[in-house]
């Protein structure tokens, strides 16, 4: 096994230069160096003292990390083709990254990397072998053999899948507190970038607070710490080996790190942790409200006292902040005594809350300070209802790789806007079963499979099991009140 400590451009042209400038200038006639000054060895002595404590820092961190293989299915395209579904399915193999998060065996990492694996293996990292790491590198020591995992759940909206193999007493990370990372801060990334195994980078945290997409309202922490493919589900730590985030994706031109890398930040990784280990899924809090963002005409036009911030533009009646004394124009100035300047940091905080919490808000109101206690409610909506109702025990649909609940009078009456009021709803999708890797989500209906009306669950079996592997197979769905076919060639 291959064991790399990697120090980033930039830190090694620090420590060069530093080094420089603790070296006497040489004459032709010298050939000896001159005695090193008190201040010259005070630097040494502090360069060693710094590289000792990376030594050690990656030394305690790296038995935590895993390397993650999946063999599943997923489409083959071109670099040039951005249309999935008209991709050929194929059987591929990806390599991730993982850490420990309890010494039975759990292991966070991202849920991009398990997407339709039909197997999970997981490489665990031993100790270094006496005192050398490189001796390690090299193969030499304790081997361990890889590691059947199963999934036990996924959080696709948050790109954070919770695995688990077969072993106990493993060495884990501790999570960071969130609210304490700071911009400037040193942090080093672990993982696999293009497969070489248990590597680690180092850097900064760029940001604490980065929306990438402003059309997605999702925190991350960005780094300069090199990332590469591979580095995905790996954990982004600080000084004290503490978890900070999720390594999870990076915006390059070329594929290779360009300095701009992401990371969920910690607390989202260990509120999701908790409940796909208790539940199998994520019960994401709400609280009644539509937050802005203050623009300078939103301002003007309002005549707000702030020039930014987040501003309530709407309160559902009779929601936890309409009960909780919320109302329409409040500035939200902090919650949980944390200062908000953005949506997505609001959002991120209420969703991670659990139901039935209290949430302590302060709003501006006619230019007052006002606080406010809000209770946290769940979020609900057609999936979660549809995923309450599965039993993993009857409702698995193997051929698909889905989890289905049949449409009966009471559902249909409780379900929205369905043009049919028949057939199979697709409660969850089975990421640890086959996977034809065809265009399914939770809350799609199935009416028909190749022209054969479907309204059980027994039915559906049956008409896949009729048609035999390498044929075509056409379901009619309806998603969002629209129908549409999907079609696929049967595993």
């Amino acid at each position: 096994m291959k064991k790399e400590i990697m120090i980033g451009f930039f830190g090694v042209c620090t420590i060069l230069s530093l080094c420089a400038t603790s070296l006497p200038a040489q004459t032709k006639s010298s050939q000896q160096p001159l005695p090193a000054t008190p201040q010259q060895a005070d630097r040494k002595i502090l360069l060693q003292q710094f590289s000792d404590s990376l030594d050690e820092l990656t030394a305690r961190v790296s038995p935590a990390i895993v390397q993650i293989r999946v063999t599943g299915y997923r489409a083959i395209k071109d670099e040039d083709d951005d249309d999935d579904s008209a991709a050929p399915i194929g059987k591929q193999r990806s390599l991730g990254s993982g850490v420990i998060v309890d010494p039975d065996g759990y292991i966070i990492t991202n849920a991009h990397v398990v997407k339709g694996a039909q197997r999970i293996r997981v490489l665990l990292t031993p100790a270094s072998a006496g005192d050398s790491q490189v001796r390690s590198s090299l193969g030499v020591g304790e081997h361990i053999p890889p590691k059947d995992a199963k999934i036990i759940g996924i959080a696709p909206a948050m790109d954070i899948a919770l695995i688990k193999i077969d072993s106990k007493d493993l060495p884990t990370l501790p999570f960071a507190d969130y609210t304490q990372v700071k911009k400037g801060q040193l942090v080093l990334a672990f993982g696999n970038p293009e497969g070489l195994e248990n590597s680690v980078t180092m850097g900064i945290v760029s940001s604490v607070a980065r929306q990438a997409d402003p059309n997605v309202p999702s925190v991350y922490i960005q780094t300069d710490a090199p990332i590469n493919p591979g580095n995905s589900g790996g954990p982004l730590v600080d000084t004290e080996g503490r978890l900070v985030g999720i390594n999870t994706f990076i915006l390059s031109e070329t594929g290779g790190s360009q300095g701009l890398g992401f990371a969920i930040p910690s607390s989202i990784v260990q509120f999701v942790y908790l409940e796909l280990r208790k539940f199998g899924r994520v019960h994401r809090g709400v609280i009644g409200v539509v937050l802005q963002e203050i623009t300078p005409d939103l301002a003007a036009g309002l005549h707000l006292p702030k020039q930014e911030g987040v501003i309530i533009s709407d309160v559902v009646p009779g929601g936890p902040a309409d009960r909780g004394g919320v109302k329409i124009q409040d500035i939200l100035l902090s919650l949980e005594g944390r200062e908000i300047g953005s949506v997505p940091i609001a959002q991120m905080i209420v969703t991670t809350r659990a139901s039935g919490s209290t949430l302590h808000a302060v709003v501006l109101r006619n230019g007052e300070k006002i606080p406010l206690q809000i209770r946290v409610t769940e979020a609900k909506n057609e999936v979660d209802q549809l995923a309450d109702l599965a039993d993993p025990n009857k409702s698995l649909v193997s051929r698909l790789g889905i989890f289905g609940v049949e449409i009966n009078d009471q559902l249909g009456a409780d379900l929205s806007d369905l043009r049919i009021e028949s057939g199979v709803a697709i409660a969850a999708l089975s990421a640890d079963s086959a996977s034809l890797d065809a265009d399914f989500k939770a809350g799609d209906i199935i009416h028909a499979v190749n022209g054969k009306g479907i309204t059980t669950l027994d039915g559906l079996r049956a008409a896949l099991n009729a048609v035999p592997p390498g044929a075509s197979c056409v379901l009619q769905i309806e998603r969002d009140g629209k129908l549409s076919y999907v079609a696929f060639e049967m595993d």
